[in-house]
């Protein structure tokens, strides 16, 4: 059986708990940002600046082992523009000192979202069409971080295909509803105007599967950036988030690697921007479950990084210890044991899929 084969009844959850292809420890790498940037890469995760000023240790961890971090909440509208008239870039601020302070690079996510709007600004929303709304803030947020942040998550989630739009657009977007699909281009362009040096993004989740909902989605995907191109948006690169959820769909390598194919054909720059793996569901004894993990996330790297257009991968946390998945209802474990679906577990100790991730950019040519 080759080591692909193996990965992918791995990660069908088919009941091959060995992860002997992992071969030799993870001791003898360095750290994921050496690793990465040893093959050109980036590695990074999202961190809170509330748990690097309260948590030394974890600190310690993502000053070691990121070259790259991404505010996973100080950045978006609810946190910014609590109060009309008014931004808040605090806790971007605090992240950023520590990026520079550890010599990493910083992404800023993320600047128009349909969820997390704040309750003014929703009002606001319904008296009127003001393209300022949208915009305002993508300018200030741009301006304020102006030549200093690597990239931009511009546009985020976007496509809903069940939501009924014959392009699979989110229609219940507030963005759409006020402004239609124009707010996509005109986002894009504000973004640039303000910070012409940073990398502009788009992004979006369950792309990578094999399952009916998720090809709905990689079809609203790549409508999308044929849009934005085809009105010379000027958009630079696709983000997939990566949340990966192997015990309810089959990761299959070829549906994903024709996808990647796919966005790059549009002269776009790819980057993993929030990678994790939800491993409810999985087997009960946490030696086969982080086996599982490790194989699919395998799978799944070496087919992002042999994409000649990926820029690199973070996971949306580094430890187990801070992993939304811990909490969201359908991926949360019902006994309240924490999800292990990312590089270093709770008590900050590596796991497989850790090891997982530095053989895959070691091997990546």
């Amino acid at each position: 059986m080759t080591d692909i084969s193996r990965r992918a009844l791995l990660a069908a959850g088919l009941g091959l708990a060995s992860a002997s292809w992992l071969g030799p420890a993870a001791a003898a790498t360095g750290s994921l940002a050496s690793d990465a940037a040893a093959r050109g890469l980036l590695y990074g995760c999202a961190v809170g600046s509330d748990r690097i000023a309260a948590d030394p240790s974890f600190a310690s961890l993502v000053a070691a082992e990121a070259g790259i971090i991404v505010p996973e909440w100080e950045l978006k509208r609810e946190f910014v523009q609590r109060v009309e008239g008014q931004f808040d870039f605090t806790g971007g601020d605090a992240l950023y000192a520590f990026a520079m302070k550890h010599g990493q690079k910083m992404r800023g996510h993320t600047l128009v979202w349909y969820y997390g709007t704040p309750p003014w600004l929703e009002a606001k929303l319904q008296e009127t069409r003001s393209e300022s709304l949208l915009t305002t803030m993508i300018t200030r947020s741009c301006q304020h971080f102006r030549g200093r942040l690597h990239s931009w998550d511009v546009l985020n989630e976007v496509v809903e295909p069940p939501e009924g739009h014959p392009d699979g657009l989110r229609v219940k977007s507030p963005w759409f509803q006020a402004f239609g699909e124009d707010y996509m281009a005109i986002s894009l362009h504000a973004a640039r105007e303000a910070d012409p040096n940073a990398l502009l993004f788009y992004g979006d989740y369950d792309v990578e599967m094999d399952a009916s909902w998720q090809e709905k989605r990689r079809t609203a995907v790549l409508k999308v950036l044929e849009r934005l191109k085809n009105q010379n948006a000027p958009i630079d690169a696709f983000g997939v988030q990566g949340h990966l959820k192997p015990y309810k769909a089959r990761f299959d390598e070829d549906i994903y690697a024709r996808f990647l194919r796919d966005v790059a054909d549009f002269g776009l720059k790819i980057m993993v921007t929030e990678f994790d793996v939800a491993d409810r569901g999985g087997p009960a004894d946490i030696a086969e479950r982080d086996a599982d993990v490790a194989a699919i996330t395998r799978s799944f790297m070496d087919v992002s990084l042999a994409s000649p257009a990926m820029l690199g991968v973070l996971t949306w946390g580094l430890s187990d210890r801070y992993s939304w998945l811990s909490n969201y209802p359908d991926y949360k474990w019902p006994d309240g044991q924490l999800s292990r679906g990312l590089p270093f577990d709770g008590d900050l100790k590596p796991k497989p899929m850790r090891q997982a991730m530095a053989q895959a950019f070691a091997a990546r040519g």
